[in-house]
């Protein structure tokens, strides 16, 4: 038992600490594809520094759920990390406590509070942000089950550890159609859920068009380092579970040895890397969608989820 709590704390570290990395990695990518030199992959952890050194203002008529969103939406994909195969292919002290249907709850916990939040902090651009979100939420959501009820019937099960052996002892059907479609269902739902391009611009400033971003705009100081920060881990979190579960299981610690946990450090780090690029040219060959052609985008995700879970039988 002290074992695994070892190692589920070892996996919390890593994606604490790797999460402004990986975002940062991201946005050179992207200014790479774009023809500029962009800011420096560290450049996440001067801006959350710099925030935690500023004072936080906070509304006069807010309540205490504008004090307390930015912990559980900072708190919330932490907590998803225990329950994935982030570093390890063997089951860790708290992995069979929910399985990817609780972990899409609690993502969707901590979105939830950051979204009474943008309402309680009285800029009018919060609720207008808010409305937006909720309504890519409430497409989103579905394509998530739909997405979760093929893995199952796939996997036998909705434990990501399950699952991750699944496909690596089933090479037959890590190439099926039915797993293709999950992850080209499951990318769409990352890019939206996270708010890239072509749901979202993550780097535009122009609160009529915000999406994600308008959330955030009443929160100062060390709130809104953690917004930004969860956010980071959020990406990461979701980019595991595509990777380590569903795209790529291999790869990870086969044994507790600080050795083998060391190596899935740098073989995960390799492979996030490589889905950073993909990321980074489908920003960069997009454009971002009007908001009523979202629906479009995110409804062309549901129908491929649909059809993964219609041609299940067929290939098992």
């Amino acid at each position: 038992m002290i074992q695994g709590l070892v190692l589920n704390l070892v996996q919390v570290v890593f994606v604490l600490a790797a999460a402004p990395l990986f975002r940062g990695v991201l946005n050179r990518f992207e200014e790479r594809l774009q023809g500029r030199l962009g800011p420096s992959i560290w450049q996440p952890y001067f801006d959350l520094g710099k925030l935690f050194h500023k004072d936080e203002v906070v509304p006069e008529d807010s309540t205490w759920i504008f004090r307390f969103a930015p912990f559980i939406y900072f708190v919330a994909p932490l907590l998803v990390t225990m329950l994935i195969p982030a570093l390890t292919d063997f089951p860790l002290f708290w992995a069979f406590m929910g399985d990817m249907v609780a972990a899409g709850f609690i993502l969707g916990l901590g979105g939830f509070f950051l979204t009474l939040a943008a309402i309680d902090g009285g800029n009018p651009y919060g609720p207008m942000g808010t409305s937006r979100t909720r309504l890519v939420s409430s497409l989103v959501e579905p394509i998530f089950m739909i997405v979760f009820f093929s893995v199952s019937f796939a996997a036998n099960s909705t434990i990501p550890y399950v699952v991750q052996a699944h496909w690596v002892t089933s090479t037959a059907a890590l190439v099926s159609p039915t797993h293709l479609l999950i992850v080209a269902a499951f990318v769409m739902v990352i890019l939206a859920e996270t708010g890239r391009i072509p749901v979202d611009n993550p780097s535009g400033h122009f609160e009529l068009a915000m999406i994600d971003e308008a959330k955030t705009l009443e929160f100062s100081g060390r709130s809104a380092a953690l917004v930004k920060w969860g956010g980071h881990i959020k990406l990461m979190v979701l980019s595991l579970v595509l990777l380590n579960v569903l795209v790529t299981p291999w790869g990870l610690a086969t044994s507790p040895a600080a050795g083998a946990v060391a190596l899935g450090v740098l073989l995960v780090s390799l492979k996030l890397v490589v889905f950073l690029a993909v990321v980074a040219g489908i920003e960069t060959s997009l454009a971002k969608l009007r908001l009523f052609r979202i629906e479009n985008f995110l409804g062309l995700a549901f129908v491929v989820a649909v059809l993964a879970m219609m041609v299940q039988p067929f290939h098992l």
